[in-house]
């Protein structure tokens, strides 16, 4: 319970940062940042084969993650810089012209920990299953993580992704969908229902777990079963059910926090509710 313990204490830190990133720039999506903060700090800081010191596009003989619903890049970004990716003081730069730290991750500006740029929704699990297929191809025993929104998979390109990974055998993926029923315009299920997912990705030939994407011992148990079941012939998906706005009260269980920043009063209570564990950037 040791390991646990800390990671709820950076997940605590990462937070913070997400509320102040978007406080400061009056701009950003804390809602799903908030909510996925579990599960991103157990994969980088617990579950995933990864060096930041000898960080590089190709990523060979190291796992590696995608963030497809990149608008939740305050998230990533935390992560990112607590891993030793680049520098914690970056993060002052966030949505700031000409910062590495764009709203949304893009290549171009060359910061580490990036490969792929994700404005766009439903194009993270084409370019997951094709790196995915490329370690298999050079006989790697790494595995290729990808994380999407649950109002992301209303886009057809995930579903054509879907079938390719499990018409090609590529087993060494590991898919989650942030499963919190919500997206920008309200529920999924009132802006276009997605039905039984469970059922539906079953039927597309992947392994399907369920995780309490907000509490870590499950977090960290559910990625443990998901590696456990790579390399048996099927790719590999969570349904990660989570709260939007996960660890400060007034953002959560509404989709209103999807792309609002915290004005000064709410950052206050916001950092009331999250103990400062790594220090502040």
């Amino acid at each position: 319970m040791a390991r646990i313990e800390e990671l709820k204490r950076i997940a605590s830190q990462v937070r913070r940062d997400i509320v102040r990133m978007v406080h400061a720039q009056n701009s950003g999506h804390p809602g799903g940042s908030l909510g996925c903060t579990d599960f991103l700090t157990a994969l980088y800081f617990e579950v995933m084969k990864h060096d930041p010191k000898s960080w590089n596009m190709d990523g060979k003989e190291e796992d590696i993650f995608f963030l497809s619903n990149g608008h939740i890049s305050p998230l990533w970004y935390s992560v990112l810089a607590r891993s030793e990716y680049f520098p914690i003081k970056e993060l002052y730069t966030f949505r700031t012209l000409n910062s590495r730290l764009q709203g949304h991750p893009t290549t171009a500006e060359h910061l580490e920990g990036i490969r792929m740029a994700s404005g766009s929704l439903g194009q993270g699990l084409s370019v997951a299953a094709g790196a995915a297929l490329t370690k298999k191809l050079n006989d790697e025993d790494t595995i290729v993580y990808s994380l999407h929104g649950d109002g992301e998979l209303q886009e057809g390109q995930i579903w054509e992704a879907a079938l390719f990974a499990a018409a090609r055998n590529i087993d060494n993926i590991i898919a989650t969908v942030d499963f919190n029923g919500v997206q920008i315009d309200g529920p999924t299920d009132k802006v276009l229902s997605l039905g039984n997912l469970k059922a539906k990705w079953e039927a597309f030939g992947w392994i399907t777990l369920d995780m309490n994407g907000n509490d870590m011992v499950d977090v960290v148990k559910v990625l443990a079963e998901a590696k456990a079941e790579t390399g048996k012939g099927k790719p590999v998906v969570i349904l990660m059910k989570t709260e939007m706005g996960n660890g400060v009260d007034f953002m959560m269980g509404t989709h209103k926090w999807h792309g609002v920043a915290p004005n000064d009063e709410q950052l206050k209570s916001a950092l009331s509710q999250l103990e400062e564990t790594l220090g502040d950037y």
